[in-house]
């Protein structure tokens, strides 16, 4: 099967499990599965309007559903019926569109997949309040399954998703000070470790806990984790590379990660290579944070002046080719290890 097709029809089957465990019209049933039987009394119409509208609102407009894809393909490579661990994919996925509701407040970004951003919509208060419930839901997953599985497995589980939601909390610190101009002197390993901790990590735990609950040893999950690192590096490089190079179907603003003043390996490489006077220019528009689209243009020719595109291009692939290389010698032949590098070289070769 495509690895589109497979997304599409693994994207239906998570987001119904989501709306399982997160409707999008909850019932006062609902609230007591969530959060307990009340005390007092629930005002199931704020719940909705403040909660459960702006998160559907962001499920509800698409995204590729990778991660939990991930999660089923390494269990799978590891000999663990992907239908038995379905509900549990929705964790990485339910995190990561926290991280892109909080992404957007923090950025100020004006859009999202097409449409203007939860924030711009709802208000701050409402989408900060749910991007960090998004952090949190998918445990329901983990507490309910708690049974099924054993303890040390629950419990590695519940190490990897905490360890990895503080990976995440220090990659996008490096990366807001970044944006700030607060340091000028990004290095490219700098760089990749941010990606590691900020668009790795979630990959990274999709596949831990896929092979953990696959019942693979300590070696193998580390190993599983390692090569979905260098995925969700690679995928950012990629996102990097489009947000300056891609089409009007793109689904977020062209550009935008100039204004935002992102120091990316694309705007580290051009810095490097470019003469004073060019390399002061990029700088300075990237520091002003500018919406004004000629000034954009601007810092985009000059990028495309270097061999910045082109070596980032190269660097994605690569990080790819030695973590598969890797991982791949502790996998049994099967439709699902062919499947995973499939898969890898889709994410990196991707137009939008």
């Amino acid at each position: 099967m495509p690895i589109e097709s497979l997304l599409s029809q693994k994207r239906k089957q998570v987001d119904k499990e989501i709306e399982r465990y997160f409707p999008k019209n909850p019932t006062e049933s609902d609230l007591r599965k969530i959060c307990g039987f009340p005390r007092y009394a629930y005002d199931l119409p704020s719940a909705k309007a403040a909660l459960h509208t702006p998160i559907w609102e962001l499920l509800d407009r698409g995204g590729k559903r990778w991660r939990p894809a991930l999660f089923l393909m390494v269990a799978e490579a590891f000999g663990k019926k992907s239908q038995t661990l379905l509900e549990l994919s929705i964790i990485p996925e339910v995190i990561h569109n926290g991280t892109l509701m909080a992404d957007d407040i923090e950025d100020n970004s004006d859009f999202r997949r097409g449409k203007p951003t939860i924030h711009k919509i709802y208000g701050e208060d409402i989408a900060i309040n749910a991007s960090s419930a998004m952090y949190y839901l998918p445990l329901l997953a983990l507490f309910k399954n708690k049974s099924k599985f054993p303890q040390t497995t629950i419990i590695s589980a519940y190490e990897i998703y905490s360890q990895e939601m503080i990976n995440l909390a220090y990659g996008q610190s490096f990366d807001i000070l970044w944006h700030k101009g607060k340091n000028a002197n990004v290095t490219e390993d700098q760089y990749l470790q941010m990606c590691a901790f900020k668009t790795g990590t979630l990959a990274r735990m999709a596949a831990k806990l896929g092979a953990v609950f696959a019942g693979a040893s300590e070696k193998n999950v580390q190993l599983a984790g390692r090569f979905a690192e260098s995925i969700g590096v690679a995928f950012q490089i990629q996102d990097d590379i489009l947000n300056l190079t891609a089409k009007e179907d793109y689904g977020k603003e062209i550009g935008g990660d100039i204004s935002e003043g992102k120091r990316s390996l694309i705007v580290i490489r051009a810095i490097s290579k470019l003469e004073p006077q060019k390399r002061r220019r990029l700088l300075e528009i990237l520091d002003s944070h500018t919406k004004d689209n000629f000034k954009i243009g601007e810092a985009i020719s000059l990028i495309r002046g270097t061999d910045a595109l082109e070596y980032s291009s190269k660097c994605a692939s690569k990080i790819v080719a030695d973590a598969w290389i890797e991982f791949s010698k502790v996998l049994k032949p099967s439709k699902a290890k062919k499947q995973l590098e499939q898969f890898a070289k889709y994410l990196i070769e991707r137009k939008v």
